[in-house]
């Protein structure tokens, strides 16, 4: 009898409700049902078509835009053409095609934002796992290290490291972006991680001898995933207006690579008399933070609507 006890114990601590597709009810599984709450969420499905779109696009930019969005074919009769069939968001002050520009900044401002957004929510997650787990005055003292680094405005962080690192490549904006966003995905971890240790599979898992490692891994961490997630969907809008205002500044994606920011800030230039240039990088800016939004809001009802178990 103790050993079916025991037995018991260990399937309620490795496979809780809901692990695999069905449960052993048959009930459709948690995150099955998330998923169909998203699906029937329009607006969020709105966002995530749009996101999709942008992201074909990216991926075909050198083959969809319709010119060299380096190419300066006539600095003199062609700058500041307004929008026309040849080219439909107008040229530049150096003849260079937007739409074009548009399209090829597409890929850098969404890679640079995706990319940076996985490195913050790895390094935060690790971060806050370790300090919520360990406890005790390891935590006080990594918490205190963050509360101090979020004293400090992000964007003025962000405009020291790149003045002082001037001419950042693509991979060190990257990392500057990815390493000063992760504040506080750890802290939202590190609450989560608090709570989640003192749960009753946590203890039967310890209690059968699991590793602290195994216990954190597998049992605590896939609890953070669903707002983890959340937060950093919703943090990919935000870093790609942060990606664009350090551009327009001169210290984000350096020419002649083109981004959303570096056209708004061509459009800038004279903006009176040739307008359609930052309209069109405003409104690409505009359009993909709103579909990001609106995908970060169903996520986060979706899967709110159930409480997502450890796998």
């Amino acid at each position: 009898m103790t050993s079916g006890v025991r037995q018991d114990v260990l399937l309620a601590s490795s496979a809780p409700d809901g692990g695999g597709a069905f449960d052993r009810t048959g009930a459709t599984s948690p995150w099955r049902s998330a998923l169909g709450t998203l699906a029937r969420d329009r607006s969020a499905m709105t966002g995530l078509a749009i996101l999709a779109a942008l992201a074909l696009i990216a991926l075909a930019a050198p083959y969809v835009a319709p010119y060299d969005p380096r190419a300066q074919p006539d600095i003199v009769a062609l700058k500041y053409l307004p929008p026309t069939l040849a080219h439909p968001f107008g040229t530049d002050h150096l003849s260079r095609d937007v739409l074009s520009r548009i399209i090829v900044g597409s890929r850098v401002s969404l890679s640079v934002a995706f990319l940076s957004v996985v490195v913050a929510a790895t390094v935060g997650t690790g971060y806050g796992a370790i300090a919520g787990y360990v406890g005790g005055k390891l935590d006080g003292l990594m918490m205190r290290v963050v509360d101090a680094l979020l004293s400090i405005p992000r964007v003025l962080l962000l405009i020291a490291v790149a003045t002082l690192w001037n001419g950042l490549e693509l991979a060190g904006l990257v990392l500057l972006l990815g390493l000063t966003g992760w504040f506080g995905v750890s802290r939202l971890v590190r609450t989560l991680v608090l709570s989640a240790r003192e749960d009753e599979f946590v203890t039967a898992a310890r209690a059968l001898g699991a590793t602290h490692t195994r216990i954190l891994t597998h049992h605590i961490l896939p609890q953070v995933v669903s707002p983890v997630l959340v937060a950093a969907t919703l943090a990919i809008g935000n870093v790609i207006v942060i990606e664009a205002g350090l551009t327009f500044l001169g210290m984000g994606v350096q020419p002649p690579n083109a981004s959303w920011g570096s056209v708004f800030y061509d459009g800038m230039r004279d903006v009176g008399a040739a307008w359609w240039i930052s309209i069109s990088a405003g409104a690409a800016l505009v359009i993909t933070v709103l579909a990001v939004n609106l995908v970060a809001d169903g996520l986060r009802e979706a899967l709110n609507a159930r409480q997502l178990p450890a796998r």
